[in-house]
């Protein structure tokens, strides 16, 4: 009986160490600093989804946020966090990448002024400073807010503002930023005191999109850990979205010291709404009409295969 027992514990244990051995290594580059719209991610790293798909999955924040979808272009990593409309303008310059999730189905970005700036409406931007951190997308997004009443970007001064968004408003060196999260600055202006206003671009002319997507390499996309991947993300999703104070509190477990914090303890409860519902799915309408938005904006030349750049791995 005991030589029975002991050959079922030896192979309770060899296979528990195969089941180990066999999990695939996954490489995950961030967009930015660990923050609630990388809830997904992190719920599935913490409460053991990825482990649970068969994944080990490698978390990592980069030193510089432009650099993640190169990367995966380049066989560096796995995959990256990105934006919708950035990676049209990507694959439009030919990297060959491709959106298998989609972490938020909705824009966050969008114009923010103070609520006692006197701007009550759109139209009162004209000859107003208006602060952006990048040119391109974030300025189109603008020109296009202000066609929709009337003006266009040269009724307003734009100054770069470098990523301060909230302090260059608070100061006073804008009037408005363009860029600024809807779940992020109004909460950070919020802790200083100051009430902020959001225009939504998607209320003004501009097409809804997707805010952050995540990217693999085209040619490597059909490999079956990145099935596993967006079913980790899945999964996570739903417990989250059933689990809100829990999954607070395996969030800021994560990074405890960095992570809980008032900022981040507001912007979560505002960003559990947008949180894409299926991270697998995407609507081809709305990558359609973006492309479209994006041609008309001069910021790609012609409009991509929307099968060579996005794919749902899932049915």
């Amino acid at each position: 009986m005991k030589k029975i027992i002991s050959k079922i514990t030896l192979g309770l244990l060899l296979l528990s160490s195969s089941a180990f051995a066999d999990k695939e290594k996954v490489s995950l580059l961030l967009d930015w600093f660990v923050n609630p719209d990388h809830a997904a991610i992190i719920i599935a790293q913490q409460e053991g989804f990825f482990e649970k798909n068969n994944l080990e999955v490698e978390i990592i924040e980069p030193a510089d946020p432009s650099m993640p979808p190169k990367l995966v272009a380049a066989k560096k990593a796995d995959l990256a966090v990105d934006y919708q409309p950035q990676l049209q303008m990507q694959v439009a310059q030919g990297l060959p990448l491709v959106r298998i999730a989609t972490l938020v189905n909705s824009p966050l970005n969008s114009l923010v002024v103070l609520k006692d700036s006197g701007i009550k409406n759109i139209e009162d931007l004209k000859g107003k400073k208006v602060g952006y951190s990048v040119s391109g997308f974030e300025t189109a997004l603008l020109d296009s807010m202000l066609k929709s009443v009337n003006l266009s970007a040269k009724d307003v001064e734009l100054i770069n503002v470098n990523w301060s968004l909230s302090p260059s408003l608070m100061s006073k060196q804008v009037d408005a930023v363009i860029g600024a999260f809807r779940n992020f600055e109004l909460n950070q202006l919020k802790i200083e005191k100051e009430e902020g206003v959001a225009f939504f671009p998607e209320n003004y002319g501009v097409p809804k999109y997707d805010e952050l997507v995540v990217v693999a390499n085209k040619e490597t996309v059909s490999q079956e850990k990145y099935k596993n991947f967006v079913k980790a993300l899945q999964e996570a999703t739903k417990y989250l979205k059933e689990n809100p104070k829990k999954s607070w509190e395996s969030f800021v477990s994560y990074k405890p010291k960095e992570l809980n914090n008032k900022l981040n303890t507001l912007a979560w409860n505002d960003t559990i709404p947008y949180l894409a519902q299926n991270p697998a799915v995407f609507d081809k309408v709305v990558y359609k009409k973006m492309a479209t938005f994006m041609k008309e904006n001069k910021l790609i030349k012609t409009i991509p295969n929307l099968d060579d750049y996005a794919k749902e791995l899932l049915k």
